[in-house]
């Protein structure tokens, strides 16, 4: 076995293996993309909801994706993956946009707002990810995506505007911005992994660190209190940094090299919607009546999307 191979997600991108073999791979990770991504940055809402009683925002954010970096850097070394990218200022980018000015957007709207109401505010990201792709990477979204995406768009506006009184307005913006940031880091990162095939694993692993630094940058700069390490916010940061980050982050860069990346970002959708399900129960938030006609419109969309995003991963394992 190569070890592209003993890496499964990442010889996604590289290579052209017999088509059933990579097929077989490609069903392997597309469950994992679907299934395991979404619920683990659902409830990662919730997580960092607690977190922030522990630590300030950008502390937080920087260990997060300083030990990511660091878990990553030691699978390179075992794996014997390659550690130069194609482009250093693109993956910083994508660090400074998907990593930190992501993070940091969320973790400020956290600070102010319900988790479960931020994370649908912040996955609008979706509509952002159309919109950029078409004059950036060529990607001319198709009617049924504008559908599905302009539906999901509106139930998350049905599902802000249901309960207008508890936001703060900064809270919300910050919100909209965290899901722009990761939209251009999307957009940015599709671009890398399909014009100029970059390794998805070392471009996860930089990414990671670049957005990290500048994350310890910004706790240096602004003031924070210190963080408390109890046992409670050690059991936090291990989900942060294991399945959150380095697992969950790996996953969406592999399939950001195989879907287009406005397909890739509706599957992001049921993350939101698992937000607002965790939230109610671990936080005690209750979804108004807007909220849940806000719930059903996105999963229509998911209904929509899903069945064209599988045929679409098919036919890219075929053509290598």
């Amino acid at each position: 076995m190569d070890r592209g191979q003993r890496l499964g997600v990442g010889s996604l991108s590289r290579g052209r293996p017999a088509p059933e073999r990579d097929v077989g791979r490609w069903r392997w990770a597309w469950g994992l993309v679907v299934v395991f991504v979404p619920a683990v940055w659902g409830y990662n809402w919730v997580v960092m909801k607690e977190g922030l009683a522990y630590s300030g925002p950008f502390e937080f954010g920087a260990w997060r994706f300083l030990l990511g970096a660091a878990v990553l850097l030691v699978a390179m070394a075992v794996s014997h993956r390659p550690l130069r990218v194609s482009s250093v200022s693109g993956v910083a980018w994508i660090g400074i946009l998907q990593t930190a000015a992501n993070t940091a957007f969320g973790l400020l709207a956290l600070a102010g707002g319900p988790a479960g109401r931020s994370a649908i505010l912040a996955y609008a990201m979706p509509f952002w990810v159309l919109v950029m792709s078409w004059p950036l990477l060529s990607e001319r979204p198709d009617r049924l995506q504008w559908i599905a995406t302009g539906g999901a768009l509106l139930g998350i506006v049905l599902i802000f505007f249901s309960n207008t009184t508890h936001w703060r307005v900064d809270a919300a913006v910050f919100a909209i911005l965290a899901g722009l940031a990761m939209a251009g880091g999307a957009v940015l990162t599709r671009r890398l992994l399909s014009h100029e095939g970059c390794d998805p694993l070392a471009l996860t692993t930089w990414q990671m660190l670049a957005g990290g630094v500048v994350l310890a940058i910004a706790a240096v700069v602004v003031p924070e209190r210190p963080i408390r390490w109890t046992p409670t916010f050690l059991l936090i940061m291990a989900y942060e940094v294991l399945p959150a980050t380095a697992m969950a982050w790996l996953f969406w860069t592999a399939m950001l090299g195989r879907l287009d990346a406005g397909v890739a970002s509706c599957f992001l959708l049921a993350t939101p919607l698992i937000g607002l399900v965790t939230s109610a129960v671990q936080l005690g938030e209750r979804p108004a009546p807007l909220e849940a006609a806000g719930m059903a419109l996105i999963l229509a969309g998911l209904v929509v999307v899903g069945p064209m995003a599988l045929r679409e991963s098919r036919s890219r394992s075929f053509r290598g």
